[in-house]
């Protein structure tokens, strides 16, 4: 598009000429060579003061709410215009299938099995990392091309009415709520509260669509009342689904085999990724992906080939001494961290090693923080795991669950990582294996790196 067309389609002011023939970008770490660098004035940084970094690295024009050294489209509201511009490329891919997803865990996971299977079948473009949100979204979208066959969009919620502006985004075919849990419940105030801002998501569809609802959820199952589109539900250990997952076991490393049912047909499934929660995600994104028009052979055959696209999500990585790590530190709630306790727990049993749980805070739980901490704890001793390692004091009520509950193990409460590191680098061999987790802003993903290359010994990634 030439800057003129870009600034008719967002209502602003073209300065300058240029033809944008990438995608947007928002880092100039991460640019898009021919692409639209779009500046955002932020609280702590100006867009604005990169846009020369952004010419270096390939962009051809920017999006902003003043002129700079680049062509640039002047707008009022840069991330408005942005969401204008996305919506503008949808319209003109026709023959692109939009498949968006929410939920309080397991997004980026079953986004990432999602976009893998698709993949088997045609050009698909997908939300990186967790770009979910009003900048994300656009972004994602606008790296879509005439050639895009299936565009899979990850989409999260702090608020009532953020994913339907999300929707007017990238109007979805097909639909899915995996989860109603307590994720950023401290804004929300409730699981209905989560319940009604995720339902948006099938409420946008339109009648030949499909929802995709977790029949295993009742916050989720309930949704079907929200849309007009057909309903196809994932699931079944609790309620009958239309794909159910039955058989459900699982190797000395936690990678699980299961049975994929649909329709009366079935195939067995063989996950290379490891977890307890890992059929759900599997389950959730065949759905989509049948709905979407793929066989069921083709799915389950491509499920069993998806390896961890995404950092820091139940990575798994052998020392070179032989100690194990599972490096689940992207972001933690309490499902996500019970989900985690038991892979650990799995991983112990199935191969005779010493579990080591390495937990930090969990972040934006509001007034029932505190007791989501120790019902953690308690968790991790109802798991069997026998060392629980707490990083900062907010995690101490962890370790007091745990003591409240254990009848063995032991719970070892540090100050902060550096305390954290320095007891496992003097407690742990290979003869363990260790789960570190917790919610983003804690970064215990930087204990797991000093586990495995501390020492001088480079680990490698286990499948």
């Amino acid at each position: 598009m030439t800057l003129t067309e870009i600034a008719d389609v967002v209502g602003g002011a073209a300065h300058g000429e240029a033809v944008v023939t990438g995608g947007a970008f928002l880092d100039t770490r991460t640019p898009e060579v021919g692409g639209l660098f779009v500046a955002i004035a932020g609280e702590r940084v100006d867009g604005h003061d990169f846009v020369q970094a952004a010419g270096a690295a390939g962009a051809v024009a920017a999006l902003g709410d003043r002129p700079t050294d680049l062509p640039t489209v002047v707008v009022d509201d840069v991330t408005a215009a942005l969401g204008r511009l996305a919506r503008h490329v949808v319209d003109r891919l026709p023959d692109v299938v939009v498949l968006a997803m929410t939920g309080s865990q397991g997004k980026t996971g079953t986004k990432d099995y999602l976009a893998h299977v698709l993949a088997e079948s045609g050009p698909t473009v997908a939300t990186r990392g967790n770009f979910n949100n009003e900048l994300g979204v656009p972004l994602t979208v606008l790296r879509a091309t005439a050639d895009t066959r299936f565009l899979v969009v990850e989409m999260g919620a702090r608020g009532v009415g953020h994913i339907a502006e999300l929707c007017r985004i990238a109007p979805p075919h097909v639909a899915a709520v995996l989860n109603v849990g307590t994720a950023h419940i401290g804004e929300f105030g409730s699981r209905e509260a989560i319940a009604q801002a995720k339902g948006e998501i099938v409420e946008a569809l339109r009648t030949d669509g499909t929802a995709v609802l977790n029949a295993d959820d009742e916050l989720v199952a309930a949704m079907a009342s929200r849309t007009g589109a057909t309903v196809t539900t994932f699931g079944g250990t609790v309620n009958a689904a239309d794909v159910a997952v039955s058989e459900i076991t699982h190797d000395e490393l936690g990678r699980q085999s299961f049975e994929l049912v649909h329709r009366g047909s079935g195939a067995t499934v063989h996950l290379a990724q490891v977890g307890s929660f890992q059929w759900r995600n599997a389950a959730a994104a065949a759905a989509m992906a049948l709905a979407a028009g793929l066989d069921l052979d083709t799915v389950a055959d491509a499920l069993g080939d998806a390896v961890p696209a995404s950092r820091w999500r139940m990575e798994l990585t052998e020392r070179a001494d032989g100690l194990v790590v599972l490096n689940d530190a992207y972001n933690a709630n309490p499902e996500s961290m019970k989900a985690a306790l038991d892979t650990l727990g799995d991983i112990g049993a199935g191969s005779g090693r010493r579990t080591v749980a390495v937990l930090g805070e969990m972040l934006e739980l509001g007034d029932g923080s505190g007791a989501a901490h120790t019902g953690v704890g308690e968790y991790a001793a109802a798991a069997g795991v026998d060392v629980l390692v707490t990083v900062g004091p907010a995690a101490d009520a962890m370790a007091r669950g745990f003591e409240s509950a254990a009848t063995s193990g032991v719970a070892i409460t540090t100050a902060g990582r550096a305390a954290a590191t320095d007891w496992l680098r003097h407690n742990v061999s290979a003869a363990d294996v260790v789960l570190v987790k917790a919610s983003r802003g804690a970064a215990l993903e930087l204990i797991a790196d000093e586990l495995l290359t501390g020492s001088g010994t480079e680990g490698r990634r286990t499948r």
